[in-house]
């Protein structure tokens, strides 16, 4: 059995089961621990599914009209992994404009800024926060450690 939060209300629970020819998988839709849906799906041979129970999953969800379609998509996303590789593919996108800067300018300060900036505008204000003593870093540091953060973003 394997359970999928939705929210602090709904889950989904999800089982494998034999039958007389091959298998099926089961999945019920539980509101505060009540079922409101359920769908099944029999199998002669394997499934090929990003994910164990996809399928199932998805015919529930096609069924419930309790859950609205953008959040069926980003529940879908989350436990296929889409949504960590689409945040991933961001992420690198960022540390590669970032890394630019070492093409853009010939100066290290300007190298840096550039490295400062990019990363800023694609982290967000509350994605990258600076030291306190920031300004007050050599530039041959500031290098440094954007750097690291670059190479931690393209990783």
């Amino acid at each position: 059995m394997t359970k999928y939060k939705i929210d602090k209300n709904l889950e989904i629970v999800c089982e494998w089961k034999n039958t007389r020819t091959a298998f099926k998988h089961e999945a019920t839709l539980l509101k505060n621990g009540y079922e409101i849906e359920y769908a099944k799906i029999c199998y002669h041979n394997r499934t090929w599914e990003r994910f164990e129970f996809e399928s199932v999953i998805k015919k529930l969800l096609d069924k419930t009209k309790i859950i609205t379609e953008r959040r069926k998509t980003n529940f879908i996303e989350r436990i296929s992994g889409e949504s960590s590789k689409k945040t991933s593919d961001s992420l690198k996108a960022i540390g590669n404009i970032a890394k630019l800067g070492e093409i853009f300018s010939d100066t290290k300060k300007g190298k840096n800024d550039w490295k400062e900036k990019m990363i800023k505008i694609g982290l967000g204000n509350k994605g990258l926060i600076m030291p306190e003593d920031w300004n007050e870093l050599s530039e041959n540091e500031k290098e440094r450690r954007l750097n690291g953060v670059v190479k931690m973003l393209q990783n």
